[in-house]
């Protein structure tokens, strides 16, 4: 298998802070390969490094051994005030794709000679079926308005539009730095489709664990600065990780009892005998450095306390709300009961953050009422993220709040220890929160949530950003968490291990309640989908066979289908039309001559006998012509 990418000495440091060393690995054509690794090791770091975007430390190289394009999907999407849509979709575009292009344009130009010029250069290209993929990729990202400014667009369009425009380059090689931040359901599936089909090589950063699970056949882990590579997906992952960690562990351990033999054995050898010895005196250094060895795995621990809650919590009724022509709630009734668990799962757009913006009161609902407990305390993780001042530092936020921490337990901690729970060491306190990686932000934005001691959470896209060890343990967290919960997420995996039932946002304001969990709601829509086109199948075989048996009653009261005319029967034809018409002629002057009384004797006589053989003929060629002409 060919080689696409050699990576030799990686390394990079923001100021004293070293994300990686030394780093060398290589993709071959057809990987598809998921790199995993907690906030803040530099995983965005080294995706920019492999897509020319940024530049290793000192003397690291990033070589591709053949000449392919290469395909690079940043975690946020910036464009520039003059940039439209249509811009983004198709820059960098390959040459099938810039002659679509010019047909696209063509046909809304009103210009005859130049839509033409564009056709006739889509003929020569055979760019027809790739005008029609392309198609495809912008009606399923449901990127309609290609004129409208990209700079306009929300964080969910912003990315499908990045989407459309990789996926439309088709690229040899895809670098993707977390692919499904702020896409909707419907959009992962599609890209997680694609992907899986596509044989394209692929290397991307992800925490959507169903996604990377069905996507890749390889994982890199970058742990401690060392690249681990598992062939197989994230299962596979998981199982081997733990394998590698144990045998580590093993070996450490091994290593520490034998070191203790060999210690001795130091302490006890005279020191006239040493250079007879050097090379156990070797081993044993050797031996103490494998000794020494750690892996040092931080874990996030998340205890946070919750004030009681009563009975009441809140209880909507008739709830609608609608601005202009938008319709967010038509009529909703619910009373949230306390420790239940809920998701919300609906497109982009189709009211699930208008919803909650009612239930903590930032909307006012246009008609009906909601009731709030007097217990109640929101704790509500915003979709945009943590809100701060550049001036700030991680402990300037967290002591905004509070300079204790009250846990779960009663106990009490101060601010700063709180941190160090949520992977925030003392080092790192004093660090500007606008020079946090986007998943240390994510992280501190949870802390400041939490420690308001909530007992109710809403969580809006909780998991953009997380890493899958954070994501673990929240999950773990909320799975245990007597409160209320109400998440919106796309993290499929996420919904799957929190959510006891489902609010379905089905559009202009209706809420259907599904029971169950997202993977049994998206079977059970799979399974009406296959009914209603059975039915639809069934129904079109139906018509056919009416249509079939209506034909057939018309054609049983139609005459019979005229016989085609062999070719003998044809010439027949043809001398019978002659012969009649000149027979027809001599009956005419013979009939002529009779009326004008110029014949006698036996001339008279032979003319009235051949006017007799004259009609005798025709009446027997006519027939004759009617059965050849039946």
């Amino acid at each position: 298998m060919a080689s696409y990418l050699e990576v030799n000495n990686l390394s990079k440091s923001y100021g004293p802070r070293v994300l990686f060393e030394n780093l060398s690995f290589h993709i071959n054509e057809g990987d598809k390969i998921a790199l995993i690794a907690p906030n803040g090791t530099g995983k965005t770091s080294l995706l920019k490094i492999l897509a020319g975007i940024d530049s290793s430390d000192g003397e690291g190289s990033v070589r591709f051994l053949r000449d392919i394009t290469v395909a690079f999907l940043e975690q946020d999407q910036t464009y520039a005030a003059d940039q439209t849509v249509y811009d983004v979709v198709f820059e960098g575009c390959n040459e099938k794709a810039a002659i679509i292009r010019e047909y696209e344009e063509a046909l809304t130009s009103q210009d005859t000679a130049r839509l033409e010029k564009a056709m006739t250069a889509m003929d020569r290209a055979d760019a027809w079926n790739y005008e029609h993929e392309i198609r495809e990729i912008l009606s399923t990202l449901k990127i309609r308005n290609l004129e409208q400014p990209a700079n306009t667009l929300s964080g969910g369009e912003r990315k499908r539009v990045a989407i459309a425009a990789m996926l439309i380059r088709k690229a040899e090689f895809l670098v993707m730095d977390e692919p499904t931040n702020h896409l909707d359901l419907e959009s992962i599936e599609f890209l997680e489709d694609y992907l899986s089909r596509s044989r394209c090589t692929l290397l991307m950063v992800t925490h959507d664990r169903y996604f990377l699970d069905r996507i890749c056949n390889q994982i890199l882990e970058l742990s401690e600065g060392t690249l681990h590579r598992y062939p197989g997906n994230y299962s596979y992952f998981l199982e081997k990780r733990e394998e590698r960690i144990q045998n580590f562990k093993a070996e450490t351990d091994k290593a520490r009892n034998l070191l203790r033999t060999e210690l001795d054995w130091m302490r006890r050898m005279p020191c006239a005998r040493g250079t007879k010895a050097k090379y156990r005196i070797d081993a044993f250094y050797d031996l103490q450095e494998r000794a020494s060895q750690r892996i040092h795995e931080q874990t996030l621990e998340i205890q946070a306390g919750m004030t009681r809650l009563g009975k009441k919590i809140i209880n909507c009724r008739h709830l609608h709300y609608q601005w202009e022509d938008f319709i967010g709630l038509e009529d909703f009734t619910y009373n949230f009961a306390p420790g239940e668990k809920i998701g919300l799962v609906g497109r982009n757009g189709v009211g699930k953050s208008t919803f909650l913006n009612l239930l903590v009161g930032s909307l006012e609902p246009t008609s009906g009422e909601i009731d709030r407990g007097t217990t109640l305390n929101i704790g509500y993780y915003r979709q945009e993220g943590i809100q701060f001042n550049p001036d700030q530092t991680v402990i300037d936020v967290v002591r905004d709040i509070a300079e204790t921490v009250s846990l779960g337990d009663g106990k009490t901690l101060t601010a700063s220890a709180f941190l160090n729970r949520f992977l925030f060491p003392p080092s790192s306190h004093y660090t500007k929160v606008e020079k946090l990686s986007g998943g240390e932000k994510r992280r501190l934005y949870l802390l400041t949530i939490l420690m308001k001691s909530p007992n109710f959470l809403i969580l809006d896209e909780p998991t953009n950003d997380l890493d899958i060890m954070t994501l673990n343990v929240l999950e773990e967290y909320l799975k245990d968490f007597p409160g209320s919960l109400l998440i919106v997420s796309h993290d499929r995996f996420f919904l799957d291990k929190l959510a006891d039932h489902l609010f379905i946002f089905e559009g202009k304001g209706r809420i259907k309640d599904f029971v169950g969990t997202y993977s049994g709601y998206r079977q059970y829509v799979l399974d009406r989908q296959a009914e209603q086109r059975n039915a639809e199948r069934l129904a079109a075989e139906k018509k056919a066979k009416a249509e079939k048996a209506s034909a057939q009653e018309t054609a049983t009261q139609l005459p019979p289908k005229k016989k085609k005319l062999s070719y003998k029967e044809q010439k027949e034809l043809e001398q019978l039309e002659k012969d009649l018409a000149a027979l027809e002629q001599e009956k005419a002057e013979l009939e002529t001559r009779l009326s004008e009384g110029s014949l006698a004797g036996d001339a008279l006589n032979q003319a009235s006998i051949r006017i007799g053989e004259i009609l005798e003929l025709l009446d027997e060629k006519e027939l004759r012509w009617l059965e050849l002409n039946d």
